[in-house]
């Protein structure tokens, strides 16, 4: 079936744009939402930090490593087809997890759930963009189902937080059944089939060598400092992911249509970008989970108490994202991702200086700054990336700024969690004087993230002048598919 042409009634494609907009508040609320549940989980599983590393970090490494693949399956066997598994299989994996006997059987389902949502991204973004063929319609809707993804983000912390201190950590799954069956029955009625006219083939050689990349990659990270850096298993996580990634360079760049386009790092603009994804989803990543146990642990707050905390940072993001695009045609893309870099640093640093003060004001200022870095990097950063490829191909840019960057937020996870973990020699997570010790080394490198991000935003935006559209590389008029 070739791309829809048929125009949708008003109604209809606001039907649709409601389906695929509550598919994104999903995988937003999931990144969140469980967060300040892992105080919980922890006493309730008898989880080490590495085992509620892995809680996070298996949902995000899952739908990172298959969302270029689902997106091309999608345009190929069709995108509602692909969208409505992912629905049912999210749904179904989260009550699954509702029901996990243990820290294992969770880590299960929680890859089987990064599975679902890897479904959802976007190929709901691909029908969104469908069934608005008008540009003005389209950039509307787009805005719509990007607000979509802040409002899950902003609203996990909280609605997780009150369902643990009201019913447990479990509760944070059963939230997601109700969205997963009203998407269902909406979209089987409602929601139209496409297919791209010329579809990219599979590439099942190449999703195979980034799941033996990233897999091992992470578990190696995470375990390495219970077993040891010299720990066989350690060794031949690292050795099996180094040679993943030596075959993933040499196939990929032998394919005509590759799962990942290696030509596209040929400009400058394009790499850069990726860097500075994998810089702030990483410390995204990292930021939220190690919030999430400090305010829990040392600080002694209810999880109530925590989601609301963390809701500053993740409701300024959401905020901060949606206005990226107007900002960037007033002020210009170059001093927008350089303060954004700046504002994550700034962050980092206080943290880094003032962690084990309670001083509530400075909480305040140092989150609102990492909502604020993140909220305006994330949209701008793929603007930037993808506006140094063909207008043909942003799609394919877009997904795999997106791709490496929800790998980043994995490995953001496992990274400043194992920093943690190996300060906190043994010391349990609430004696307030080894967490601080131990997780201030994690602050100084969510610094350090901040500052290459905005040295990168130099990078990228080199030989751009003024606002968006105004001079070069402002990548204006590349689609949808850029500002999503």
């Amino acid at each position: 079936m070739p791309e829809l042409t048929t125009r949708l009634t008003a109604h209809r494609r606001n039907l649709v744009l409601t389906v695929c907009s509550a598919a994104v508040i999903l995988i937003g609320l999931d990144v969140t939402a469980l967060n300040v549940a892992l105080p919980t989980m922890e006493r309730d599983l008898g989880a080490s930090v590495s085992g509620m590393q892995w809680a996070i970090a298996s949902y995000s490494l899952a739908m990172a490593t298959l969302m270029l693949y689902t997106g091309s399956t999608g345009d190929r066997i069709g995108r509602k087809r692909v969208m409505m598994a992912g629905v049912v299989i999210f749904t179904v994996a989260s009550v699954l997890c509702a029901f996990a006997p243990s820290l294992p059987a969770l880590i299960g389902f929680r890859i089987l759930q990064g599975v679902g949502a890897a479904g959802l991204g976007p190929v709901s973004m691909s029908i969104v963009a469908n069934a608005f063929p008008e540009e003005r319609e389209r950039i509307r809707a787009m805005g719509v189902w990007v607000g979509a993804y802040g409002l899950g983000l902003a609203l996990g912390p909280v609605v997780g937080g009150v369902l643990v201190d009201a019913l447990g950590w479990r509760a944070v799954f059963w939230l997601n059944v109700p969205f997963g069956i009203l998407a269902s029955l909406i979209a089987v009625r409602n929601v139209p089939e496409s297919r791209a006219e010329h579809p990219r083939r599979p590439d099942p050689v190449g999703q195979l060598l980034v799941v033996t990349l990233l897999g091992p990659l992470a578990y190696g990270v995470i375990e390495a400092p219970q077993a040891g850096w010299t720990a066989p298993v350690v060794i031949g996580c690292f050795a099996l992911a180094a040679a993943s990634l030596a075959g993933l360079l040499a196939y990929e760049r032998r394919r005509a249509e590759p799962l990942i386009e290696l030509g596209f790092f040929r400009d400058a603009r394009f790499g850069g970008a990726i860097a500075a994804s994998v810089s702030v989803f990483g410390t995204f990543g990292g930021f939220f989970f190690l919030a999430a146990l400090y305010l829990q642990n040392p600080l002694r707050m209810s999880a109530t108490a925590a989601g609301v905390w963390m809701l500053l940072p993740a409701g300024v993001l959401a905020a901060s994202s949606v206005c990226a695009a107007r900002l960037d045609r007033r002020c210009g893309r170059r001093p927008l991702l350089v303060g954004a870099g700046v504002a994550l640093a700034a962050s980092g640093v206080l943290i880094a200086l003032f962690t084990g003060d309670s001083a509530r004001a400075l909480m305040v200022v140092e989150y609102v700054l990492f909502g604020l870095g993140v909220g305006l990097a994330v949209p701008l950063v793929i603007n930037a990336g993808v506006s140094g490829v063909p207008a043909d191909r942003s799609g394919l840019a877009s997904g795999m700024l997106t791709t490496f960057g929800r790998s980043a937020f994995a490995m953001g996870v496992a990274v400043l969690g194992a920093i943690l973990n190996a300060g906190l020699h043994g010391a349990p997570l609430t004696d307030a004087a080894a967490f601080t010790s131990a997780v201030r080394p994690a602050w100084w490198i969510l610094a350090a993230g901040g500052v290459a991000t905005a040295l990168l935003g130099l990078v990228i935006t080199r030989g751009e002048r003024g606002p968006a559209g105004a001079g070069a590389g402002s990548g204006e008029g590349r689609g949808s598919a850029v500002d999503a």
